[in-house]
């Protein structure tokens, strides 16, 4: 199953542009302040806070697709590239924050609040589902 055969749902999107926009927003706020590499730091962070999100999903779907395509089976093939996406989204990100702080590339601190920008947009997300009244109702 290719990446995109399954279209992100309207939250997903959300997500993944709210992440763009908060990285963008923050980098222009530190750069205005006369903190150029900080704001490197912060647009490199959400750039890679966005790639990660996106290959965690790849990696999900296609297990989710593999797993619905052996349902049954006795012992279920995964293929490698499956692992590199789900595995390599996270060396990806600790290969970017150690090289942060051993080479000083850019402030750490920079490149690490710019990973919190996927939380900030997934917690803008749950605000906005609760206050259009989409919360999941306890039974």
């Amino acid at each position: 199953m290719s990446r995109n055969a399954v279209p992100p749902s309207p939250p997903e999107r959300r997500i993944e542009w709210g992440t763009v926009a908060l990285g963008a927003a923050a980098a222009l706020c530190i750069a205005a302040r006369g903190y150029g590499r900080a704001a490197i730091g912060v647009s490199a962070g959400a750039f890679l806070a966005w790639l990660n999100f996106r290959w965690l999903r790849s990696a999900v779907l296609t297990l989710e697709a593999l797993s619905k395509a052996q349902a049954g089976a006795e012992k279920p093939r995964v293929p490698s590239q499956v692992y590199v996406r789900f595995f390599g989204a996270f060396a990806l990100l600790l290969s970017a924050v150690c090289a942060s702080f051993f080479y000083s590339l850019f402030p750490a601190a920079a490149v690490v609040a710019g990973l919190f920008t996927l939380v900030a947009a997934v917690l803008l997300e749950c605000i906005y589902q609760l206050a259009r009244g989409h919360a999941p109702r306890a039974k």
